[in-house]
């Protein structure tokens, strides 16, 4: 019975992949509504995800986490770039176009601010990591935008694989940051309507961090927030790579 199973499992990777995504989003469902929901599930369920994929590294050697693992190769699809751009996208199309105009030039001017401020902020951390490069530290700056910039930087500088990784990392503890911290200055900061939510998008800028922050908050704003910082991505995987890097060239080099 048990290699029936396990047959079963390994002849239809990405059916397993959903699988176990689902048991993991139950899971972290569970334990976010034993911490009153002061925690999103969605950060309780990277935390799992990120626990998971250090264990399948450590028992197989790879690098691509549990992936590695031959039970669990449909992960390698199912967290690749396809699933993720098709629910980012599916995501947006949630929003009213009349509701983001009402954003402005507030919304637009997020964007900018919030990648300036990213950038510096990144290549302080690089600079106290010990990186004095302009092209490790603009690859650590876009890490510290979002975990897509970062890797995207670095590629396109031709940065060193411990850097990208490094830029990763600060994008993923970024990402989890926001989940957490969006639910629990939500009232404070007036986090209650469209407008706002298109705004906190474009600061914030990680598109995984504020759908899961806002869906705590209030899942009727999650389009308006990760349609403006699905262009925050965009946008920084055009300014990290030139101007941020020439910036940084022009500093350091």
């Amino acid at each position: 019975m048990d290699q029936v199973i396990i047959k079963a499992f390994t002849s239809y990777p990405l059916v397993t992949a959903f699988v176990l995504v689902g048991v993991i989003t139950w899971i972290a469902g569970i334990i976010s509504k034993a911490m009153g929901n002061r925690i999103a599930g969605s950060a309780v369920a990277i935390v799992i995800g990120l626990i998971l994929s250090y264990i399948g590294g450590v028992m197989t050697g790879g690098s691509k986490g549990l992936s590695d693992v031959s039970l669990f190769s449909g992960l390698a699809l199912l967290g690749g770039s396809v699933f993720r751009d098709f629910a980012i996208v599916s995501t947006a199309f949630g929003a009213r176009l009349e509701e983001l105009k009402k954003a402005g030039l507030p919304g637009a001017a997020s964007l900018v601010v919030s990648v300036i401020v990213s950038i510096t902020i990144g290549a302080a951390v690089g600079l106290a990591f010990g990186y004095t490069d302009p092209v490790s530290l603009a690859t650590i700056a876009g890490g510290a935008t979002t975990f897509i910039v970062g890797p995207v930087t670095g590629a396109a500088l031709g940065a060193s694989s411990d850097v990208i990784a490094l830029s990763i990392a600060a994008g993923v503890v970024k990402s989890i940051a926001i989940m957490i911290m969006t639910p629990l200055v939500a009232k404070r900061v007036g986090l209650d309507n469209p407008q706002a939510a298109a705004v906190y998008g474009g600061l914030m800028g990680s598109t995984s961090g504020v759908a899961a922050g806002l869906a705590a908050t209030d899942p009727k704003l999650v389009p308006y927030g990760a349609l403006t910082a699905t262009f925050y991505t965009g946008f920084g995987c055009l300014v990290c790579p030139s101007i941020g890097y020439i910036v940084l060239a022009a500093i350091f080099g």
